[in-house]
């Protein structure tokens, strides 16, 4: 590639630029009082239309420069910024052969580019294969909306799993059932719902109460799903029951999320007897294996755990 044709090419595209600027020049000026007054709009439409055409003139010319460059063989030559090698400040010695970098690394992104249009061109971005216009079925009930009857039924059968688990619902908010759970002697537990899907879990120790104080005449109190245990380890044990609600959550298989979750609230029968699978020891920073692994249920410290 000569010199002279990138010369005329550069010239050929400023010639351009500013034909196009005194398009938009005459049209925000609008129609002047050179124009007269007979016609004047006629007279506009002519001038844009003659300044046009020469801007299609100049768009010709450019084209034909640019197709008579050629791309050059081997690397590119930044011109005079070669001289920032010449640099004798340390910091601006390797500014040069980063540029070159620069527009190696420019000239891959717009090759990956057109590549990954051609690419995506050729799909039609559908998020599946399968024809929509077939008839759509039906929407499945959602796990917050079940009638108290089923979920009564789902934890009967639960409860009947297992025998030292003794479950007892009651519904203090409105229709939305709410578990108080007795694990052996070890623990206690309060489980809301909504519908079929778990909201919320409080892990307290045997002697504690969920109930708030007795009220007149010796009546009691009501249930206290916030207040946590005064004990660490149930604490502990409270918010890692937490996690395991989020990890069973399934809105398409809701009854297999509770029973999921109800069986691995159960290994925690074993909490003060079983030893760590990583460590081997009962206790660890004065605490028993408090987490229970999703999948095998094996008990882990929580420095322990996978």
């Amino acid at each position: 590639m000569s010199l002279e044709s990138l010369h005329t090419a550069l010239n050929a595209i400023q010639v351009l630029r500013s034909s196009v600027g005194h398009v938009f020049e005459t049209l925000a000026n609008g129609i002047r009082a050179d124009h007269g007054e007979d016609g004047k709009e006629t007279k506009f439409v002519l001038e844009l239309h003659e300044l046009l055409s020469k801007v299609n003139g100049n768009l010709r010319e450019v084209e034909q420069a640019v197709n008579s460059l050629t791309p050059p063989p081997g690397p590119f030559n930044l011109g005079n910024t070669s001289c920032l090698s010449q640099e004798t400040t340390q910091d601006r010695q390797a500014l040069y052969p980063q540029l070159v970098e620069s527009y190696k690394w420019t000239d891959k992104v717009h090759e990956y580019g057109n590549l990954a249009v051609a690419l995506l061109s050729q799909n039609s971005l559908k998020r599946s294969y399968i024809n929509t216009s077939a008839k759509r079925r039906r929407t499945q009930t959602s796990s917050h909306n079940v009638p108290p009857q089923a979920v009564d039924s789902v934890i009967a059968t639960i409860d009947r799993l297992f025998n030292d688990m003794h479950v007892k619902v009651s519904r203090p908010f409105a229709t939305n059932a709410v578990l108080q759970i007795t694990l052996g002697r070890i623990l206690k537990a309060v489980v809301a719902f909504k519908g079929l899907m778990i909201e919320w879990v409080l892990v307290k120790g045997h002697n504690e109460e969920f109930s708030t104080e007795l009220g007149v005449g010796g009546v009691g109190g009501q249930l206290d799903l916030w207040s946590e245990s005064r004990y660490c380890v149930f604490r502990k044990v409270t918010e890692n029951a937490n996690a395991a609600m989020l990890h069973f959550y399934s809105p398409t298989l809701p009854e297999l999320a509770v029973r999921s979750f109800m069986t691995w609230f159960h290994s925690f029968n074993t909490l003060f007897s079983d030893t760590c699978k990583r460590c081997g020891n009962h206790l660890h920073s004065g605490l028993p294996p408090t987490w229970r692994d999703f999948r095998t249920l094996e008990p882990f410290h929580e420095d322990c755990k996978p």
